[in-house]
């Protein structure tokens, strides 16, 4: 799949507001924003601001979703991927995150490592991470609220330069140390 990213704008406020209004997110935190949340997120700079970008996300020459980079300037930058409903559940995640991936580490050459997190039951995103050739780094229980007021964990991957540049792999040693 030929993947590109094209940067938000400010000509994009109305499609950034259709999109998230019209496709449900159900393991983010706001499942489904509100218009009014939306355009409050906006000038509160959640899509672009102080180390924030916003980027569209085609594959194809579709519209296939958009990636919000968090923590820019700093040496772990941080994903958040959103799909198109009809995008999701096709194999589309991998070839997203190994071209953002490349993006990220060519753009930003401050970013020694990549992260992204998520719920411990977004199954299938935990998969796409790892196919991308990202490590679960941190599974932090309890840690993510959900509406009914239960808690889910949330599991933190990443990938590091040295293994994006070389195709490697580096294993998190998991060995606690005991007394």
């Amino acid at each position: 799949m030929d993947v590109m990213f094209l940067p938000f704008s400010d000509k994009d406020e109305g499609e950034l507001v259709r999109f998230l209004t019209t496709n449900s997110f159900p393991y983010h935190r706001i499942k489904a924003p509100s218009e009014g949340l939306v355009r409050r997120l906006l000038i509160e700079g959640r899509f672009d601001g102080d180390g924030v970008s916003t980027f569209w996300v085609f594959g194809d020459n579709h519209r296939m979703g958009l990636v919000i980079l968090e923590e820019l300037g700093t040496s772990t930058p941080v994903l958040d991927l959103r799909l198109v409903e009809k995008f999701r559940g096709r194999g589309n995640g991998v070839p997203v995150l190994k071209s953002l991936t490349g993006m990220v580490f060519d753009d930003y050459p401050e970013a020694h490592r990549f992260a992204g997190r998520t719920r411990e039951d977004n199954i299938a995103m935990r998969k796409t991470l790892l196919r991308s050739g990202f490590v679960k780094e941190a599974h932090h229980r309890e840690d993510w609220p959900l509406e009914d007021g239960h808690r889910v964990a949330t599991v933190v991957y990443a990938i590091l330069r040295r293994d994006w540049e070389k195709g490697t792999v580096t294993p998190v040693n998991w060995e606690e140390v005991l007394s």
